[in-house]
């Protein structure tokens, strides 16, 4: 006589720490998984910050100009950029300037004076379109450069002359007792008692520049303001 199969029971018991195992696995699991994400995520490397690939490379140039046309240039080139399809070739425009301290007749007035006259800075990207711009305007004679070709700054020359414009030092110059052309005596050195015309002031050395006529010709001498007498 065969054997009667078993029916395989679970106990109930069982049964029931079973099922309350599966679901706590389940979230030890998706902890342990969470963590390994944010362990990933700080090892993983920053992304680097986005440049602007349309910014175009910029350097700085000298415009050369009519005299005494720098500020209405300046304001010239400003218009047309602004209503050119060209604008984002252009940055600043500088007509470089400082504040000077003169003393006349015991008096203290404060004047702007251009420290590079006839000259204008410019900082630009160079193109053709850019140069032909900023060459048509009316006062401008040319670019400083080598040739047909301009030639931009140094780094440390565009320091020098931005820093020259924004330092607070004023510089003082002396009451200028002369005028270019006049006629004066000279009273003291190898040249005394001969007579010139003065051809150049320089009030911040002090010194003259007088054309003397030596042997029928004009020879330029430079004296200082003491060496020198008016007529």
């Amino acid at each position: 006589m065969a054997e009667k199969e078993k029916d395989e029971v679970i106990p109930e018991e069982t049964t029931e720490k079973t099922a309350e195992k599966a679901p706590a696995a389940e979230v030890v699991k998706l902890a342990a998984d969470k963590k390994s994400e944010k362990a990933a995520e700080k090892t993983a490397p920053e992304a680097a910050p986005e440049e602007d690939e349309n910014k175009l490379p910029m350097k700085w140039f000298v415009i050369h100009t009519y005299s005494g046309h720098e500020n209405k240039v300046k304001d010239n080139i400003t218009k047309m950029v602004a209503g050119s399809t060209i604008g984002d070739q252009f940055g600043r425009l500088i007509v470089p300037t400082e504040e000077v301290a003169e003393m006349k007749k015991g008096k203290k007035t404060v004047t702007t004076r251009k420290f590079f006259p006839s000259y204008i800075l410019i900082e630009m990207f160079m193109s053709d379109e850019s140069w032909h711009l900023v060459n048509g305007i009316p006062g401008v004679t040319s670019f400083v450069g080598t040739g047909q070709k301009p030639q931009p700054l140094l780094k440390p020359e565009v320091e020098r002359i931005l820093g020259r414009m924004d330092r607070d030092k004023q510089t003082v110059i002396p009451e200028i007792p002369f005028t270019l052309g006049e006629h004066i005596r000279i009273k003291d050195g190898p040249f005394s008692d001969f007579t010139g015309v003065i051809d150049d002031i320089n009030a911040e050395r002090g010194k003259l520049r007088v054309l003397v006529s030596i042997f029928g010709r004009d020879t330029p001498v430079e004296l200082d303001f003491l060496q020198v007498e008016n007529i």
